[in-house]
């Protein structure tokens, strides 16, 4: 370095045990400063809100004009604490196109301009801020209480589609909104794709002070009409199943009725196919569906035989449009009461054995679920008429007949079942006794 002289200087470097104490010191300052800050009281946090998940599980089926519900109740918060804060469970019910994002109706637009179907009442926790985690044990905190339905619990709800049901909701305007039922209903009566109106369902928990919590999956039902019912239908049994046939429910036009009819084509797109559920409805407040998805065959085979049971049946034309399954009303219900009147097999493998003043007889038990016993036969020749040597049935397929030595008798077996009906008898055995 040059001075003011003109003469170079040599600058000392500054100490770096001083340079790092003085860094220090600048951070110990920052650190007090930082401190100081945190300390500050400020305004109190919101206590947490607990809200209920979504219900779970929603799923719909259209039974004529009637569509049946199905959900999960929520047992559960959204930050997976249980109970649930939840008081009531809200279906939501809105006809309106089902259109992609952006243009998709949100949860808000579905409650407010939507119709509440139902709501169900849900028991309580009595203070909803006591909660318990996942892994907590089960009486960590008092289960809920009141009259309602049990969270967790299975819950169903029913909607008739009335007129009102049918109309489209008015929305409000907006360069993202869907279109309103009177845009909707201008242009052709059949559109290029021939979909139907939509009626579309969801669910929302609803907190003890009222809150919504997140919204279930949506799921669609088409609002096109149902298919017509088949007749009514026959029913056989043997000792094995139950055999229920049916007509078709929309049977082609043919014969002397087809020649008044002038050859025609569908404008648009044609129905789908029509295919068939079963329902048990013997219990008729309760009908049983009997089919785990529609059939397209005109047979049902039921293997559920238990004799002097009264059985009633009912099917429903179903059609598949869209991801949703429309049935029709129920057809004409037929009952039977089922009589066993069927005989079991003749026994096999009869064996007579000779031993000493008597015949010992062995035979295969049958396999039928219902017998009763064997009736073992006698007689005194090889072809002639056998009377029964046991006065009821036994149930042994094992049988000692005492008899004189040096006779020669002839055997045969029969079984009986519980129904009292009675087998062929089996194959005949002959020996005489030492």
């Amino acid at each position: 370095m040059i001075d003011a002289g003109g003469r170079r200087t040599t600058q000392k470097s500054q100490n770096p045990q001083k340079k790092f104490f003085s860094a220090c010191s600048a951070c110990s300052a920052l650190i007090v400063v930082l401190a100081a800050a945190c300390g500050k009281k400020g305004p109190p946090l919101p206590p947490l809100v607990k809200l209920p998940l979504a219900p779970a599980d929603l799923s719909a089926e259209r039974r004529g004009d009637v569509v049946e519900l199905r959900f999960t109740v929520p047992a559960t918060n959204t930050d997976s604490t249980r109970p649930a804060n939840i008081e009531r469970a809200e279906v939501y019910a809105i006809t309106a196109p089902v259109l992609p994002p952006p243009l998709a109706l949100t949860d808000d637009q579905i409650v407010k301009y939507g119709t509440k179907v139902a709501a169900i009442e849900v028991k309580s926790p009595r203070n909803p801020n006591l909660t318990a985690d996942a892994d907590d044990p089960a009486d960590e905190v008092d289960a809920p209480e009141g009259g309602g339905l049990d969270q967790g619990a299975a819950a169903r709800v029913e909607e008739e589609l009335d007129d009102s049901a049918l109309q489209i909701a008015e929305l409000p305007r907006g360069p993202l909104a869907p279109p309103n039922g009177a845009d909707a209903a201008q242009g052709p009566l059949l559109g290029p794709f021939g979909d139907p109106p939509t009626r579309t369902y969801a669910v929302v928990g609803i907190s003890t002070r009222g809150k919504r919590g997140p919204m279930s999956r949506r799921i669609s039902v088409p609002l096109a009409p149902p298919p017509s019912p088949p007749g009514a239908p026959s029913i056989t049994y043997d000792e094995r199943a139950i055999s229920v046939t049916w007509t078709d429910a929309s049977p082609p036009i043919s014969g002397e009725d087809a020649k008044d009819v002038l050859p025609s084509r569908v404008l648009g797109v044609a129905r789908p196919a029509i295919a068939y559920n079963v329902y048990d409805a013997t219990h008729s407040e309760a009908p049983l569906k009997l089919t785990a998805s529609p059939i397209a065959e005109l047979k049902y085979t039921d293997a559920r035989i238990t004799w002097g049971e009264k059985r009633c049946y009912t099917v429903r034309a179903a059609e598949k449009i869209a991801d949703a399954t429309i049935e029709s009303d129920p057809g004409p219900v037929v009952c039977k009461t089922l009589v066993d009147t069927f005989p079991p097999a003749a026994p096999k493998g009869l064996a007579a054995i000779s031993s000493e003043g008597s015949i010992g007889l062995i035979w295969e038990p049958n396999a039928e679920k219902d017998i009763a016993g064997y009736v073992v036969l006698r007689g005194a020749s090889a072809d002639g008429k056998l009377q029964p040597v046991t006065p009821a049935p036994i149930q042994e397929t094992v049988y000692r007949d005492p008899v004189a030595a040096g006779v020669t008798y002839t055997y045969a077996v029969v079984a009986v079942d519980k129904a009292g009906n009675t087998s062929p008898p089996s194959a005949r055995a002959t020996e005489t006794a030492r």
